[in-house]
């Protein structure tokens, strides 16, 4: 981690097992006084390290629990076909992360949907329909024992 000691590196633990944390419960947790505590929050937000706050969604819940990750090859790789995928992707609301990779693909999508019906929409109505697109993998996801995102 770049320049942080090992306080603030505790608080940003913290903060990202619980972003709602109150201050007072959060300084208990790392040993710093609340005023201490806060004025290092609040630089670290200052300095962009933390970015903001989320909610943490039950997508089954929610009626999109169906998860897959999806490897994407482009026809072209030029800049243009590029951008053009990335305004197209940003438009679909099942995307939830699109990641420009290297190696055999250009992209990597996590794709949240109702079911697999819902999904096979996506795959053939949307992704299939992108003239860049050259090649798709879908890996559906079975579970996750280990899910850290925030």
């Amino acid at each position: 981690m770049s320049d942080l000691d090992p306080k603030s590196e505790q608080i940003l633990l913290e903060l990202s097992r619980n972003g709602r944390v109150s201050n007072i419960e959060l300084a208990e947790r790392v040993g710093l006084s609340p005023s201490a505590c806060l004025r290092r929050v609040q630089e670290m937000e200052r300095r962009g390290i933390i970015k903001g706050y989320r909610a943490i969604l039950d997508r089954a819940a929610l009626g999109s629990g169906f998860v897959a990750y999806i490897g994407v090859g482009l026809r072209d790789h030029s800049k243009a076909s590029q951008e053009a995928f990335e305004r197209s992707i940003s438009r679909a609301p099942q995307v939830r992360e699109c990641h420009n990779t290297t190696g055999t693909i250009e992209y990597l999508l996590r794709v949240e949907c109702a079911d697999l019906p819902a999904y096979k929409l996506f795959h053939t109505d949307i992704l299939g329909a992108m003239p860049q697109v050259s090649s798709i993998t879908s890996y559906v996801v079975m579970g996750s024992p280990k899910d850290q995102r925030a």
